[in-house]
């Protein structure tokens, strides 16, 4: 019992000497960290819209975060009377712990192959990187959809990142009838790519003839664009050549199959139809009532 009324006295005094220090403390710690999540909050909001295809504005935005947060956690230690020199130098001793432990860890930590703002294929999903965490990356589709995909089923699968390169390459593929003007459908290919600003000069645009089908000549256009042009050029370039291949009078080719008769065969011919015709209409136990 007295052991614990001298505990109960202690801590009064404690409270009695230091009390509004840690409130005070604790009052900085709790507004600091509100305000400066508050802060990260509209800044990010601020870069993205400002700023939407940047790469370092979100590394600031977190830079200016864990500074502001720092600041606070110091300037609490402070109040609750902690010295300057100490916290300075334990946050350095920090800071180095940490770089060398980043430099020397690094080559065996896997890095994911994209940045956010890329437009990746991972498995079965295409879409835009929206955000990156240490377990998994938030994936939005181009049909509205949020997926957020684990790091560990990306590092194992294939990825596609489509900004890995500056320039794509456009395939115009078309089919053409036999009959039709192959150089003329060719030149006219070229021109409809080469008159679009969005196609690079250099490598300019190719046609080829890909294949000789059955029933069609299949052409092929190759032109070069930017990864940022690259869906919205290559819809307009195919309605372009639809919309030339009309007017300089090209048909384009569709399945067909020419049956050729030989008359000496015709009578033959006839009567095996009228005999298969026959036997559809219910006399299959007595197909011989066919050849009288």
């Amino acid at each position: 019992m007295e052991n614990e009324l001298s505990r109960l006295q202690r801590l009064g005094e404690t409270m009695t000497q230091h009390g509004t220090q840690m409130a005070l403390s604790l009052a900085i710690l709790i507004l600091g960290l509100l305000t400066a999540r508050w802060i990260h909050n509209r800044l990010r909001q601020g870069l993205r819209k400002w700023y939407p295809e940047s790469k370092l504005a979100p590394l600031m935005c977190n830079l200016l975060y864990i500074i502001i947060v720092v600041t606070v956690i110091m300037g609490a230690a402070v109040e609750f009377g902690a010295k300057p020199i100490n916290l300075l130098r334990l946050l350095t001793i920090i800071a180095l712990i940490i770089t060398g432990i980043s430099i020397f860890l690094r080559p065996f930590i896997p890095a994911l192959p994209f940045k956010v703002g890329n437009t990746v294929k991972a498995g079965n999903l295409l879409g835009k990187v929206e955000a990156i965490t240490f377990l998994n990356t938030r994936l939005r589709t181009f049909d509205g959809k949020t997926f957020f995909v684990p790091n560990r089923q990306i590092l194992d699968d294939i990825v596609i990142n489509y900004h890995f390169t500056q320039t794509r390459r456009v395939k115009i593929d078309v089919s053409i009838r036999y009959d039709q003007d192959l150089i003329k459908a060719k030149r006219v290919m070229e021109a409809v790519m080469t008159e679009d600003a969005r196609v690079n000069t250099k490598p300019g645009p190719m046609v080829y003839v890909m294949n000789l089908n059955n029933s069609s000549v299949d052409l092929g256009g190759r032109c070069w664009v930017a990864n940022k042009d690259y869906w919205v050029a290559r819809c307009d370039l195919l309605e372009k050549t639809k919309l030339r291949f009309d007017v300089e009078g090209i048909r384009f080719a569709f399945p067909q199959l020419d049956l050729h008769i030989n008359p000496e065969n015709a009578p033959i011919a006839a009567a095996d139809e009228m005999r298969n015709d026959f036997l559809l209409a219910g006399n299959e136990e007595n197909p011989d009532k066919v050849n009288r």
